[in-house]
């Protein structure tokens, strides 16, 4: 099976899970406020810190190298996504939640193929179901521009054109049945360390 399509079939219920949160649901009916848009973005900048300090770390790994793209960076967006809705507050939070899924990426370091795992993860549902979120946003809160730089990817190709080529750089890797396994674990484990992300905004 492609890791692509191990990926997909392997994380749906956990994917699913995700999308059932509360806070989700609240986010697209337009029950977040910018004080609680602004608390999930801070949850995510310590997730996103972690893993823009191991993919670069990790560039001699095949399996990194397949998927590394500074284009894809997102800390310097969520930064001024936060001076935006939440003007001269702390960006850093205290989250337990955050810091276990911070800790587990930073644990990657010992596999490329974990990394990937949640790099995956977290980028590839930006360029994707990210869409519906920025709309939210958008529409909810009021966003024009500002305030949406999470969602603006300065990519050279359209979202379904990068994707395409994102898993085929990974469907192309030389993987064994275990290094499948390996992958679809830790996405399954990322999904819920971002579900109880999402647990604890409530």
């Amino acid at each position: 099976m492609r890791l692509t399509l191990a990926l997909r079939e392997g994380t749906r219920e956990e994917h699913d899970a995700v999308e059932r949160t509360p806070y989700v649901a609240a986010l697209l009916a337009g029950e977040v406020d910018a004080a609680g848009y602004a608390a999930y973005l801070r949850r995510l900048r310590p997730v996103y810190a972690a893993l823009e300090e191991v993919g670069p770390a990790m560039l001699p790994d095949p399996w990194v190298a397949a998927v590394h793209d500074p284009a894809l960076d997102r800390v310097a967006a969520i930064d001024a996504d936060l001076a935006h809705w939440a003007p001269g507050a702390p960006v850093e939070v205290d989250s337990p939640a955050a810091s276990a899924y911070a800790s587990r990426i930073l644990a990657s370091t010992a596999s490329g193929a974990l990394y990937v795992a949640h790099h995956h993860t977290r980028y590839l549902g930006d360029l994707s179901g990210g869409r519906v979120v920025r709309q939210a946003v958008r529409r909810h809160l009021g966003a024009t521009g500002p305030g949406l730089a999470f969602f603006a990817f300065d990519l050279a190709e359209k979202p379904k054109a990068y994707k395409d080529w994102y898993h085929s750089r990974i469907d192309a890797l030389p993987t064994s049945d275990r290094d499948v396994e390996v992958v679809v674990h830790e996405a399954r484990v990322a999904f819920e360390l971002n579900r109880a992300l999402l647990e604890e905004l409530g």
